[in-house]
């Protein structure tokens, strides 16, 4: 574990969070649709190569991106599980339904994050 990148997760975790808590409701909607398709593929390709750039700047060894990736979505799979299940009290302007597209952006993201830091590491 990267106690670094652990602590950049959380961070993220946490600002993330208090975005979803004041604009949230413009950006996950109750109904999953090509807006929701477009915003986990454009999440999945975003963490992707922030993860890449975060072990590429901590000078990470290549046999450790993965685990360096690991410890940078862990945060988020952690915490987020609670703010999947307590999701009306988290964030309180966005409706319910939305928690499932939620819960489904929130795996897209650590998705991309571990995806890229395998694929091709060396480039």
């Amino acid at each position: 574990m990267n106690r670094q990148l652990v602590l950049v997760g959380l961070g993220l975790w946490l600002v993330g969070t208090a975005v979803l808590r004041v604009r949230g409701q413009h950006l996950l909607h109750a109904r999953a649709g090509v807006p929701t398709v477009g915003l986990f593929v454009v999440s999945f390709v975003v963490f992707g190569t922030v993860a890449r750039e975060l072990c590429r700047a901590l000078a990470l060894p290549h046999d450790q991106w993965l685990s360096g990736a690991v410890s940078l979505v862990m945060p988020t799979l952690i915490l987020d599980a609670f703010s999947a299940a307590f999701f009306s009290v988290v964030f309180p302007n966005i409706p319910s339904a939305a928690a499932g597209v939620f819960g489904g952006w929130m795996l897209a993201c650590c998705a991309g994050a571990l995806a890229g830091v395998l694929v091709l590491p060396g480039a």
